[in-house]
């Protein structure tokens, strides 16, 4: 595998970590995963931070082991630079669909990928 396909699967394995309820409900391994300069527009249109989102992910939709889960599908990814990947995915919760876009950049050290940037648009009924 090339250095591009391995940083942007790299990449989608942490967007992948991120849905799952055990990450989102854990405020060690969610940071783990997110830059310490982190922002995220969500779909509702308000903006996060690292530490609001760290704060406030365990009481996400999504955080519960018994709730409805996020449904990722059409992940892909593009290298924008060296250690900047670029993903885009859509996801279904229930019965609410998002079309998502993601930065994530790696670390130096340990620090591994994490992501930095992240914009969520929900998608109406009617739209394909």
């Amino acid at each position: 595998m090339d250095g591009a396909a391995d940083d942007v699967n790299q990449a989608i394995a942490g967007e992948l970590q991120l849905m799952d309820p055990h990450v989102r409900a854990s405020r060690e391994l969610a940071g783990q995963l997110l830059d310490p300069q982190f922002v995220e527009v969500g779909g509702s249109g308000r903006r996060w931070t690292y530490e609001a989102m760290l704060s406030e992910l365990p009481d996400h939709p999504g955080s519960s082991l018994d709730g409805h889960r996020f449904e990722p599908s059409d992940i892909s990814g593009v290298l924008l630079a060296p250690r900047l990947v670029h993903l885009t995915f859509e996801t279904v919760f229930g019965e609410r669909r998002t079309r998502h876009s993601s930065i994530w950049r790696k670390g130096d050290g340990a620090a591994g990928w994490r992501m930095y940037y992240h914009q969520a648009t929900r998608v109406p009924p009617e739209v394909e």
